[in-house]
């Protein structure tokens, strides 16, 4: 199984998300092809309620501590609510360009 797809398998059976999507982001940086190590993760779950920022982050982490522990460089998350879901029209921001490596002006 690929490391997108071991994410979303764990997220989906930690938080039984309204909405997730797992993006493999490695492409856009300075790693070789096939990497597998920057991902950009939208989880959207009730779970979330009346949680800070910092807190949800901390759970997700724990979640997927096995895969940050082995080779992914970067997670890059967006936990929402379905509220805060709805909120933003059911839309997570762009990742910035990669500036690391040699893509750095």
């Amino acid at each position: 199984m690929n490391r997108k797809a071991t994410i979303e398998e764990k997220l989906t059976t930690a938080f039984s998300p309204l909405h997730l999507e797992v993006v493999d982001e490695s492409h856009m940086h300075s790693v070789p092809e096939g990497a597998q190590s920057h991902f950009k993760v939208t989880l959207v779950t009730e779970a979330f309620a009346g949680q800070p920022l910092v807190a949800r982050h901390r759970q997700v982490n724990r979640a997927l501590a096995q895969e940050l522990a082995s080779g992914i460089h970067a997670l890059a998350l967006h936990t929402m609510t379905p509220e805060e879901w709805f909120a933003k029209g059911g839309k997570a921001p762009d990742s910035p360009p990669c500036l690391g490596g040699g893509k750095r002006d």
